[in-house]
């Protein structure tokens, strides 16, 4: 299975906006969507999940701020070992498909992210989680919540959850005056 048909999209479709994509774009395009196929299909799906994830709690509190982006990139591009286009678009697909199917995916790809991770990549996402929402160097609490949320879809005992959470305290809304 294609990243691509795990995100629920149609690689040959994404074009479709107002404007038409030049031939380089287009082509820059293509090589990007094929290199991610070329990916094994439980890496494609622990990225796109991962990245889901990223975006579903950068978007709780119903803004993705421009460092949070940034950092989600970032994260992506790291954790994946991905180019920096490679993991752009990842990124872009996750917001995309966030912000349209957020009621009804939201708890199905933190089941298929408990399902294919191990409990330190589930940690790990966690500690991304906080990452990304701190990147503006404010965690609301809705933020908080959520993360608290998807650590109880991941089945992470709250000790874990608690333990990853103090590395980020500084950040923390509720803690601040």
């Amino acid at each position: 299975m294609s990243i691509w048909k795990f995100l629920g999209l149609d690689p040959k479709k994404l074009g479709g906006g107002a404007k038409p994509a030049s031939a380089a774009e287009t082509e820059t395009v293509r090589k990007i969507v094929a290199s991610l196929d070329a990916l094994e299909p439980e890496q494609a799906r622990f990225i796109a999940a991962f990245a889901y994830l990223l975006t579903r709690v950068a978007h709780a509190d119903h803004h993705l701020s421009a460092e949070e982006a940034a950092t989600i990139e970032r994260i992506v591009r790291e954790h994946g070992a991905l180019s920096e286009a490679q993991a752009v678009l990842v990124a872009q697909v996750a917001k995309t498909q966030n912000l349209l199917f957020s009621g009804t995916e939201n708890f199905l790809v933190a089941r298929e992210f408990t399902r294919i991770a191990s409990h330190e990549q589930k940690l790990h996402l966690i500690d991304c989680l906080y990452a990304v929402c701190g990147a503006d160097r404010s965690i609301s609490v809705v933020e908080d919540n959520e993360i608290n949320k998807i650590a109880n879809e991941l089945k992470l005992d709250h000790a874990d959850f608690i333990a990853v959470r103090l590395r980020h305290r500084d950040h923390l809304a509720v803690l601040k005056k």
